[in-house]
């Protein structure tokens, strides 16, 4: 399938005319007569103009199909209200109950296990393979059954740089976005593994090639928007298979996404904006900074805003806490049993670190200034600072310092020009 796509000029933004030429390319609807399109689409922790792209997929296919609904990718992320939905869409409470009330709106369940189809496994040895022999074990894949009641999906989501799979979009918005737990954990932990460093922001890690394997596996047919955003600028669009829209749409991505420093930070405050509402997403802020953090430094992430670990997941995390990779792989048989996907987060909040003579030593600090009380922090192996001390502006213009201030953190990839020793694998 041939891959359409617009950009726009570096400072500019694409504009309503480009979007719809790069859809009725994609979509034409001789194609889509009498049939049934389930929209996947990210839930509201992503930025992109994921509204724009439904609309005017509606617009152009509703009068023709016999169904045009969304599903919300969540991952293991809380349900949406229908209101919040119309949120992502952007669409009003009135449009919902007029011009889009055929549309039907459905909340991905990993956890019910009724609500999944079972595709079978991926081979042992094939695993070993995908994952450059770190892993050799059967990975059952399911997915949601609903995609399996329409003649074709089509994903609308953003591509940034990513701690688990390099970069977002493709077939991540099935894997994990629509998928079941099993395959969810094992290729978060085999991101894990492989640490985030040396993940984030590179194309073709084993983790991308564990995911479009399993995409693979959903016989149904499949039609992807990939969308390149920066804040307010909509930078790309690009449709086509998963696979070939997300590569050309990562490409650009790394040029949008990544911000190159000549020297590592001390002190990094790391503002979360208000989309992240828990430590669960808002560990975003630490994953697309840890590269430029010096050895022995701190992040503080700075959310007054953020009250909750996770609404799913807050029990899991507190029990374990936030540690560095090697504090699971060498007491593995203490946490093998718990859900690979909770220690991969851990990590990546937690970032580098050792482990030796039952010693943890992390290359450096993470610190909460968020609702989060002191004594949960303590809880779960972070720093504290209260929020109400700590005044934005004193952080700001001090980079010859070595103190940087990123007002709104957790899309940007900041990387070294000349990345750190340790970030190259050696640590």
């Amino acid at each position: 399938m041939a891959v359409y796509s617009e950009t726009a000029a570096a400072g500019t933004s694409l504009d309503t005319a480009a979007v719809e030429k790069v859809i009725a390319q994609a979509c034409p609807v001789d194609k889509y007569q009498g049939k049934k399109i389930l929209l996947i689409v990210p839930d509201s922790t992503r930025t992109a103009p994921v509204g724009l792209v439904f609309k005017k997929l509606h617009d152009r296919l509703a009068p023709v199909t016999l169904a045009l609904d969304v599903i919300v990718a969540l991952g293991t992320h809380p349900p949406m209200t229908e209101e919040a939905i119309c949120h992502r869409l952007e669409i009003t409470l009135e449009e919902r109950n007029s011009t889009y009330k055929r549309v039907k709106f459905f909340n991905h369940e990993w956890d019910h296990p009724a609500a999944l189809k079972d595709l079978g496994v991926i081979p042992a040895a094939e695993i070993a393979k995908l994952s450059d022999g770190l892993f050799s074990m059967d990975v059952r894949v399911n997915v949601n059954r609903l995609l399996f009641e329409y003649d074709q999906v089509i994903i609308v989501g953003p591509v940034f740089p990513h701690e688990v799979v390099g970069f977002s979009g493709g077939n991540k918005y099935l894997f994990p976005g629509v998928a079941g737990a099993e395959i969810l954990n094992f290729f978060h932990w085999l991101g894990a593994v492989i640490t985030n460093p040396m993940i984030i922001g590179n194309k073709w890690t084993p983790v991308r090639k564990v995911v479009d394997r399993a995409g693979a596996m959903v016989s149904v047919s499949k039609l992807c928007f990939c969308l390149v955003v920066k804040g307010e600028e909509f930078g790309g669009i690009f449709a086509g298979t998963p696979e070939e829209a997300w590569d050309r749409a990562s490409e650009h991505s790394r040029q949008m996404h990544i911000t190159y420093k000549e020297h590592p930070y001390k002190l990094i405050l790391s503002c979360a904006p208000l989309m992240y509402d828990e430590l669960w997403v808002g560990g975003k802020c630490m994953y697309k900074l840890e590269p430029v953090l010096a050895d022995d430094g701190e992040l503080i992430i700075y959310a007054p805003h953020i009250h909750e670990i996770s609404v799913v997941h807050g029990k899991l995390i507190r029990k374990i806490g936030y540690h560095c990779r090697d504090y699971f792989l060498k007491q593995w048989d203490k946490f093998k049993d718990e859900p690979w996907g909770i220690l991969a987060h851990s990590t990546h909040v937690r970032g580098i670190g050792k482990f030796e003579n039952g010693v943890e030593k992390c290359r450096a600090r993470v610190t909460l200034a968020t609702g989060i009380p002191k004594e949960v922090c303590e809880e779960i192996n972070l720093g504290y600072r209260d929020p109400a001390t700590i005044r934005v502006e004193d952080f700001a213009n001090r980079e010859n310092e070595g103190v940087l201030l990123v007002p709104h953190a957790g899309e940007m990839l900041y990387q070294l020009r000349e990345p750190a020793e340790w970030a190259r694998g050696r640590n």
